[in-house]
C-alpha cells in the first residue's frame, strides 16, 4: 500500500523554498518560517508569487515528486515533472484501448456509473437531512433523474450517450446542490455551474476543489505509469489531462462537493472569504484558500470503506487505487475497470 504523503501548500507571496539537505525550508524576507522533511512530501503546490530553488527543483524531479504552480485565484498555470517513468508496455495498452471503440465505451461507461452512482448518494443524503418538504422533493426528483440515468447508461454502447448521460445529470445536480446549504444561502446560491471564471461563491470553491482533486488524479495516473492526458470520457485535446478529468469524475461528489457544502454549513467559509474581481468573477481570497486547503489535506486522511477491496483506507489513496485498477484492467488482468462506489 503506498504511504499517503502529504502535499505542502504554499501561498504566503514572496516566499523562497530551498533545500537543505533532505529538508525544505520555506523563507519569508530572508527568514525561516517552516521545516519540512522532504521525503514527508508527496507534492509542492505554490500559488502566486513563490519561488523555488534550482536544487530543490532538480531533486524533486529525481524522486518523481510533482511541483504544481498556480495563480494568486488558483488557477492552474503549470505542472513541473521529471523524466518519463512507468512501463512502456502499459503506456502501450493505454493507447490501444483508447483506439478501441469497444473498450473505450466500456471504460467510460463505468467511470460515469460511478460517478451517477456516487451523486445520487449525495443527494439522497440532502434529502434525507432537510426538514423542508419542498427542498426533500427537489433533491429527490434530481436523485431519480440519477437513477434513471444509470438504467439507460447500462444498456447503451454510444459514447456521445454515455457523455450525454454524464452532461445530463450533471445539469441536475447543480440545479439542486445549493439546496443543501443549511447556513447563509443568499451568499451561497448558484445559478447552475459555471467557471473560468466562476461568478459566484459557490462556484468559486467548487472551483479551487476541483483543481486540488485533479492534480491528485494526474499524479494517481502518472504513478502506476499512465498517460494522464489520454483518457477515454473526456474528449482528447492537445494539453488536456483526459485520463485525470476520468479519474476525478467519480471523486467529485463525496471528496469536492461535499467537502464545500461542509465548509460552508459549519460557517468555516464565509462570503468575507471572497473577493469578486472586474467583469463579476468571483474567487477565494488567500485566506479563503489556506481555510480550504487544510481541510481538503484533513479530509484526505479520513478514512472510507473501499467495497472492492473490502477494508478501510484513506481517502487520500483512493486516486492512487482506481489508478491501479484502471491499470490492470488495461494490462488485461481485469475484466473491467471498477469505480470507487461510495457506500
Amino acid at each position: 500500500m503506498k504511504q499517503l504523503l502529504n502535499t505542502l501548500y504554499v501561498m504566503t507571496q514572496g516566499a523562497y523554498l530551498t533545500l537543505d539537505h533532505e529538508t525544505v525550508k520555506v523563507e519569508v524576507e530572508g527568514k525561516v518560517q517552516m521545516q519540512v522533511p522532504l521525503h514527508h512530501l508527496g507534492a509542492i503546490f505554490t500559488f502566486g508569487n513563490v519561488m523555488i530553488s534550482p536544487f530543490l527543483m532538480q531533486k524533486c524531479m529525481e524522486d518523481g515528486r510533482a511541483i504544481v504552480l498556480f495563480n494568486m485565484n488558483g488557477r492552474f498555470m503549470a505542472r513541473v515533472t521529471g523524466k518519463t517513468h512507468g512501463n512502456v508496455l502499459l503506456r502501450q495498452a493505454q493507447y490501444e484501448a483508447v483506439r478501441d471503440e469497444k473498450k473505450t465505451v466500456l471504460i467510460a461507461r463505468n467511470i460515469v456509473a460511478g460517478k451517477l452512482q456516487n451523486s445520487r448518494q449525495i443527494l439522497l443524503r440532502g434529502a434525507r437531512e432537510t426538514e423542508n418538504t419542498d427542498i426533500e422533493g427537489r433533491l429527490r426528483h434530481a436523485a431519480q433523474i440519477h437513477a434513471d440515468a444509470l438504467f439507460h447508461l447500462e444498456k447503451t454502447d454510444d459514447i456521445e450517450e454515455i457523455r450525454g448521460f454524464e452532461g445530463e445529470t450533471a445539469n441536475a445536480y447543480f440545479d439542486v446542490l445549493d439546496s443543501m446549504v443549511k447556513e447563509s444561502l443568499a451568499d451561497f446560491k448558484m445559478n447552475g455551474r459555471n467557471r473560468r471564471p466562476p461568478l459566484d461563491p459557490m462556484n468559486a470553491v467548487l472551483s479551487f476543489l476541483y483543481t486540488l482533486l485533479l492534480n491528485d488524479c494526474i499524479s494517481a495516473a502518472e504513478g502506476v505509469g499512465l498517460d494522464s492526458q489520454m483518457g477515454f470520457l473526456h474528449v482528447l485535446r492537445p494539453g488536456r489531462p483526459s485520463l485525470g478529468l476520468d479519474l476525478m469524475e467519480e471523486f467529485r461528489p463525496v471528496l469536492a462537493d461535499r467537502l464545500a457544502l461542509t465548509l460552508i454549513n459549519l460557517r468555516q467559509i464565509t462570503k468575507d472569504d471572497f473577493e469578486e474581481r472586474p467583469g463579476g468573477s468571483v474567487y477565494l481570497s488567500e485566506k479563503g484558500r489556506k481555510t480550504v486547503v487544510v481541510a481538503y489535506q484533513k479530509r484526505k486522511q479520513d478514512e472510507i470503506h473501499h467495497p472492492l477491496l473490502e477494508e478501510k483506507v484513506p481517502f487520500g489513496l483512493v486516486p492512487h487505487i482506481q489508478a491501479r485498477l484502471l491499470a490492470r484492467h488495461l494490462r488485461g488482468d481485469m475484466e473491467e475497470y471498477m469505480p470507487m462506489l461510495y457506500l
